[in-house]
């Protein structure tokens, strides 16, 4: 629905008995004995969805009552995310978005590639010449990033080439220029959400080691599934240097977890409870030696606040760490450039598709 003045002047509240999200502001909950309405607002945009079909349409009622609104009807497009439906889920792409970036970045007529980067590369702030013209490098890197709303295959990369905004150089614009091409080749490459997918959240957290030349700081990687569907993910570097592979996994494991309890409180507030442990899967040994271990050896305990966090909510039954093999990590994809072949079964894990449902 599209809402034509000022949504604020009403009060959800106080009127119709809905209730602001604890832990995001946009969303609104309205649970009753016939089930839960959700509202969710973006300026003068806003999606409603829920189980109790009367109360949906009453608030229709109620809004078009309060205020200039136009009904859109079943959710087709929202702040630039084409959506798209059949029996089997939720599609979420940016198919258009990506056609006019291919287009303004001048890659129209040239070749696709099947990597948005180089396995192995790395890149530091003085590679190359400075560019003679800096306008359209943080443009194209600004609609980069917003169109990895819904395209996790491209995080890493953006993640990558946004670390140059300031002072971009040929060799840097030239990794936006392939990753563009990458795109070209995925134009319909985006989200599922499977109607027969379970709601048990799942999380996989990863990490480089050193991985940056310049600064030798970690990348973390982190995703997270609801059943069969991705949910959230990122890739970040990690705000100090990392002393050895199983101090950067504790950052990273640290960094997840807090994540994975904004979740677990979010779905909550959406009528989606977890009794049980959320499972968290990563890959490195000595992580799970030392959450488990209550004394900290000298060099381990300049982790110690981490690995303090960590096991705070495993003995508590909100986490359950589980070891999982390099092949099975979903979350690599976020810490590192991958070969061609290893890069599509990375995908592969994430459930993304280059077509459209039928």
């Amino acid at each position: 629905m599209d809402v034509k003045n000022a949504f604020l002047n009403g009060d959800l509240s106080k009127e119709f008995g809905f209730q602001s999200s604890t832990y995001d502001h946009a969303l609104f909950i309205r649970k009753t004995s016939q089930g839960c309405v959700l509202l969710l607002l973006y300026v003068d945009d806003m999606i409603i969805t829920g189980d109790d079909l009367q109360g949906i349409s009453d608030l229709k009622h109620f809004l078009s009552k309060q205020f200039e609104m136009k009904d859109l009807g079943r959710l087709n497009y929202f702040l630039g995310i084409e959506v798209s439906s059949d029996q089997s889920g939720y599609y979420l792409s940016r198919a258009k978005y990506a056609i006019d970036l291919v287009s303004r970045a001048g890659l129209t007529d040239t070749k696709t590639i099947n990597t948005p980067i180089k396995p192995n590369a790395h890149f530091s702030a003085t590679d190359g010449t400075l560019l003679s013209d800096c306008t359209l490098y943080p443009q194209l890197v600004g609609s980069l990033v917003y169109l990895a709303v819904t395209r996790p295959d491209i995080a890493y990369a953006v993640h990558i080439v946004s670390q140059f905004m300031f002072a971009p150089r040929t060799t840097h614009y030239a990794v936006v220029l392939r990753i563009i091409r990458y795109v070209k080749g995925t134009l319909f490459h985006g989200l599922h959400y499977f109607s027969s997918s379970s709601l048990h959240l799942i999380a996989y957290s990863d990490t480089d080691w050193a991985g940056d030349p310049t600064d030798r700081r970690s990348t973390t990687g982190n995703c997270f599934f609801l059943g069969d569907s991705l949910i959230s993910w990122h890739s970040k570097k990690q705000m100090v240097v990392s002393r050895s592979s199983t101090e950067a996994e504790y950052r990273a494991l640290a960094d997840t977890t807090s994540e994975l309890l904004w979740l677990r409180w979010l779905l909550h507030d959406m009528g989606i409870t977890h009794s049980s442990a959320t499972p968290l899967y990563y890959d490195n040994r000595s992580a799970i030696q030392i959450v488990h271990n209550d004394v900290f050896h000298e060099r381990t305990k300049h982790i110690e606040t981490d690995c303090h966090f960590i096991r705070h909510y495993v003995l508590e039954g909100t986490v359950r760490l589980i070891l999982v093999s390099s092949q099975d990590q979903s979350a690599d994809i976020f810490t590192k450039a991958h070969s061609p072949l290893c890069f599509r079964a990375l995908v592969g894990k994430l459930q993304m598709t280059n077509t459209l449902p039928s």
